[in-house]
């Protein structure tokens, strides 16, 4: 198998969802980091146009999503599952909530003034006004929760995490899945980068008890590269065989034709590629980089909005 490589930045709430998953799976992968806002020029090179963090790369597979990368990894190296059988649906389902219902009120609520003093402390105002306008554009106009309004409901879920919690380890079982990882990454950032705020957290002692149990899972082997030498992996290596995957045809476009496929709701940069496959659960684009060479693209299909290129 070719090394993993996660193209990250530390303070990314979603990229800590899937370094704690490689610490899970006890996997050896390679860091690259990438910066906070655009412009990504290293990162696009790969995705075509895709920005969000994280990204994982396999030689010249390259898998947007975090969704999408969980069941890679889930593939991969089967142990220590993200999917028991008895909780298979409701983990994903539990998931699909973390990553989106709960993950946007946590970070309302973690970015108020008191918060934005922390995470960009020593920053120059020049570059915090740089993220604003980067997240903003990122949400297309959407409006944000208000902090007020953000409070009230992370307080609520933060209970419904507790409940969940009653009686055993983690949120469905005895052993973490996949939706305790997904629960978890927006609380992480509340306590790890926002802890003027972290005192939300002290009426659901037994959220606290479980966050300090998943962050001793670690991070795995994390070792050093740098974006060049993965453009070069790349460029080297040739895309994983999709012959013989099953084609699931939900728009009348056939494989070979050419496609956009961008996120549905946030970061709406769209990647645009030869349709290759597009199975139950996942598009796959071929395209080509000067610098990155021959790729294939893979996003999953919840999220995710396929369009024809018009000719």
């Amino acid at each position: 198998m070719s090394d993993l490589i996660l193209h990250h930045y530390p303070t990314s709430p979603f990229a800590e969802k899937v370094r704690l998953i490689l610490g899970h799976k006890q996997l050896a992968w390679k860091s690259v980091f990438i910066p906070m806002i655009m412009p990504k020029p290293d990162l696009t090179a790969l995705t075509g146009g895709y920005r969000k963090t994280p990204v994982l790369q396999i030689g010249a597979d390259i898998y947007c999503d975090t969704a999408l990368i969980c069941d890679v990894l889930e593939q991969l190296a089967p142990m220590s599952t993200l999917y028991p059988d008895a909780v298979n649906g409701a983990a994903r389902i539990v998931t699909q909530w973390a990553d989106t219902a709960l993950f946007t009120a946590a970070m309302a609520y973690n970015f108020q003034p008191a918060g934005v003093a922390q995470v960009f402390a020593g920053a120059p105002a020049e570059g915090v006004q740089a993220f604003v306008a980067d997240r903003t554009a990122m949400r297309s106009g959407a409006a944000r929760m208000s902090s007020t309004d953000a409070a009230a409901t992370y307080k609520s879920y933060l209970r419904r995490i507790a409940n969940m919690l009653h009686g055993q380890d983690f949120v469905l079982g005895a052993q973490p899945c996949v939706a305790d990882f997904a629960a978890y990454h927006p609380l992480w950032f509340t306590q790890e980068r926002t802890p003027a705020l972290a005192g939300i957290l002290d009426a659901t002692p037994e959220v606290k008890t479980w966050m300090a149990r998943m962050k001793s899972i670690g991070h795995g082997t994390p070792g050093k590269c740098n974006a060049e030498e993965a453009l070069q992996v790349a460029h080297s290596s040739t895309p994983v065989s999709v012959q013989g995957e099953v084609f699931q045809d939900e728009h009348g476009i056939a494989l070979g034709s050419q496609v956009v496929i961008a996120a549905d709701n946030f970061g709406l940069e769209p990647t645009e590629g030869e349709l290759v496959a597009a199975t139950r659960t996942r598009y796959t684009l071929r395209r080509t980089d000067d610098r990155a060479g021959t790729v294939h693209v893979h996003f999953p299909r919840v999220g995710f909005t396929l369009k024809k290129v018009s000719p």
